[in-house]
């Protein structure tokens, strides 16, 4: 390849992810300020086998702190821009919902029971009617996850924030022998997705610019495609897969791995500690608003899937002997899964998807060449 064509092929991809990054969203940028922020905080990290020992490097869905010999899980997340949908629609009962399953979707992919958790609302003028109502979602996902809520933090911000938003820490508990970071995947291991919800809390920036700035819906708007107005669409609470991953770990000797489906889309999967890479090729039809928020922000499939979960909310991966068994678990939890691809050996740890003609590295899909 001559240098020209290289350098229009690195432009190609870059304007593919530009929508994105209009929206207000620059995942590269991100990801840089992180790798600085990295090298820092691990300075604070006691020495290995002392009180207080984190147990995993960066980069995982939760870390692990030994707390005297116990294993105890931490992570942190919010619900991003999806506070600005229950703004629109002035509903604020969902979202709480949200926070919980962000938080504790993630703990349990590093084997973790979630325990508990506590949330912060910054908000630009108190409303207790608000309050309630976000109090409401909390309780409710905290009783879908099995955690309490053991406390938090209000913050009137009327000088920095717009409306409100709404995030939270959660911690589990595994045995220190226990951690679930993926280093036997191998190979033929089979990768188990589980339905989403719809977009979850991932993605809303560029969604809310494909239907309200680029063009002018209405949240009362009505898609032939969907079996409800928009609002409600946007809003349809992130699903907690606390129940089902628990049964896993107790029930599937081969369980490998978990991975939540949030920003970065299936490229998640490579959050483990095995070299590998992932061949998905048998995806079940993409939700109808995914394909809507495509043709009208006439975003490129390849950004599609590095933003959105395009369907898979989540992912297990086990042995091939097991991934019936891990089916009907699922399946008896109510939930939709299917057999989507397979493990393969790959120390540059790409995702293809040969139905789409993509190959995912990092945070991107580029189309296959070819």
């Amino acid at each position: 390849m001559t240098r020209a064509i290289e350098a229009k092929a690195r432009a190609d991809v870059s304007a593919l992810h530009d929508r994105y990054r209009d929206a207000g969203v620059d995942t590269d940028e991100a990801d840089a300020g992180l790798k600085q922020l990295t090298a820092r905080i691990t300075d604070t990290w006691p020495p290995s086998g002392s009180f207080g020992s984190v147990k995993l490097d960066i980069g995982y869905f939760a870390n692990v702190v030994d707390v005297g010999g116990q294993g105890i899980a931490i992570t942190t997340d919010g619900i991003g821009s999806k506070a600005m949908i229950a703004t629109m629609l002035r509903k604020y009962d969902t979202v709480g919902i949200d926070c919980v399953a962000m938080n504790v979707n993630d703990v349990i992919c590093v084997g973790a029971r979630p325990v508990s958790m506590v949330d912060y609302i910054a908000i630009e003028t108190v409303e207790a009617d608000i309050l309630d109502a976000i109090s409401v979602g909390l309780c409710a996902g905290a009783k879908m996850a099995g955690i309490s809520i053991s406390g938090g933090e209000t913050a009137q911000l009327k000088d920095m924030i717009r409306g409100f938003d709404l995030a939270g820490t959660a911690i589990g508990h595994v045995a220190l022998d226990r951690i679930l970071v993926g280093e036997n995947v191998r190979a033929g291991d089979v990768v188990i997705g589980v339905e989403s919800n719809g977009i979850h809390s991932n993605g809303l920036s560029l969604a809310r610019r494909a239907f309200f700035e680029t063009n002018t819906y209405k949240v009362s708007h009505r898609f032939s495609e969907l079996g409800c107005d928009l609002g409600t669409e946007l809003l349809r609470p992130t699903h907690i897969y606390v129940g089902e991953a628990l049964e896993l770990l107790d029930r599937v000797p081969s369980l490998k791995a978990f991975a939540h489906i949030t920003s970065d889309g299936l490229l998640n999967l490579t959050r483990v500690k095995a070299d590998v890479g992932y061949v998905i090729d048998a995806l079940p039809p993409i939700p109808p608003i995914f394909s809507i928020i495509q043709r009208l922000e006439r975003v490129d499939i390849t950004e599609m899937f590095s933003v959105f979960n395009m369907g898979i909310g989540f992912c297990a991966v086990v042995a091939e002997a097991d991934a019936d068994l891990a089916i009907s678990i699922i399946g008896g939890r109510g939930r939709h899964a299917w057999r989507i691809g397979h493990a393969i050996s790959d120390t540059k740890r790409r995702v293809s998807l040969p139905q789409y003609g993509l190959v995912g590295q990092g945070k991107h899909f580029r189309r296959l060449e070819g």
